[in-house]
């Protein structure tokens, strides 16, 4: 008797344990859990295009990145108030360059770029392609914009690059 008294015990613990990990499972409010597939290629086929174009334009000595947060590049300068602070944080936070360069060396940022297609045409657009450029004006970082088109010639977009990175 008291054998299957601990039996039961013991069934019941072991219940009880695995509703528990089930509920630790769907996350903190128990309903949620983790609601995420893969979502795909990272860029879309004109941006895979223009990253082999762009390249071999900035050449050996440097290196493209690509959907790079703006807070990664942009930091907020101190001195701010927690209002100023966490709005200019939240301004940039969802925000990303479509591709930034950097030094092969050091991995400094040199300049941003932006594919501009005609998406770019809203005025949604327009307002966070204005935020890119003053964010780029104000760290002195240089934004270079090309306009998505079927085929890019890499000398056109070398000397763009170079003009933009040039002292």
């Amino acid at each position: 008797m008291a054998l299957l008294v601990l039996i039961v015990l013991a069934l019941a613990a072991l219940l009880i344990l695995a509703a528990a990990k089930k509920k630790s499972d769907a996350g903190p409010s128990g309903a949620i859990g983790f609601p995420y597939q893969a979502a795909g290629p990272l860029f879309s086929p004109a941006e895979r295009s223009f990253l082999g174009v762009l390249d071999s334009a900035v050449g050996h000595g440097f290196r493209v990145f690509g959907k790079v947060r703006v807070a990664d590049v942009a930091a907020l300068r101190p001195g701010l108030d927690n209002a100023a602070r966490q709005g200019a944080l939240n301004r940039i936070s969802a925000k990303h360059f479509d591709f930034v360069v950097c030094r092969t060396g050091d991995l400094a940022v040199v300049a941003a770029v932006e594919l501009n297609d005609k998406s770019h045409a809203s005025l949604r657009a327009q307002a966070r392609d204005d935020l890119l450029v003053n964010v780029c004006r104000v760290i002195n970082l240089p934004l270079i914009v090309v306009a998505a088109k079927s085929s890019y010639m890499i000398p056109e977009l070398q000397a763009q690059f170079l003009a933009a990175i040039a002292p």
